[in-house]
């Protein structure tokens, strides 16, 4: 069985437990906690932590996770973004990129053919 690409599988397990015709917040909460986080701890884990930091790596899962909540919103017939998506994104930027660098990139130096010209510029410079 050929494996399907995660936004439409969480479409169709959201088209599956949706009946409501309105915004319902505990639907909308429980099923975003549900799927779309579920989804994206998993890809996350496959990252692996040390790479949370580095944008490239993790752009593509953090877009599908903002897919994900957007497309059950809209299945929910709820507005979004929304209160509890702003909550939800909150308590995803605390547990997995708390100690990321503002631009989304992780600090670290930059390669040693870069670093020792700097290096060796600085400290001749003093004699």
């Amino acid at each position: 069985m050929a494996l399907l690409p995660r936004r439409f599988l969480c479409f169709l397990l959201a088209h599956h437990f949706i009946t409501a015709t309105a915004c319902q917040e505990a639907d909308y909460g429980w099923m975003i906690r549900h799927y779309c986080l579920k989804q994206f701890q998993l890809s996350m884990e496959g990252i692996g932590q040390r790479l949370w930091c580095d944008w490239d790596e993790t752009v593509g899962t953090y877009g599908e996770l903002t897919n994900c909540t957007a497309l059950i919103a809209e299945r929910l017939d709820c507005y979004w973004p929304n209160r509890l998506v702003d909550e939800f994104f909150v308590a995803v930027h605390k547990q997995y990129f708390r100690n990321c660098a503002p631009s989304g990139r992780a600090l670290h130096d930059p390669p040693n053919s870069v670093l020792c010209p700097f290096i060796d510029i600085q400290y001749g410079s003093e004699e």
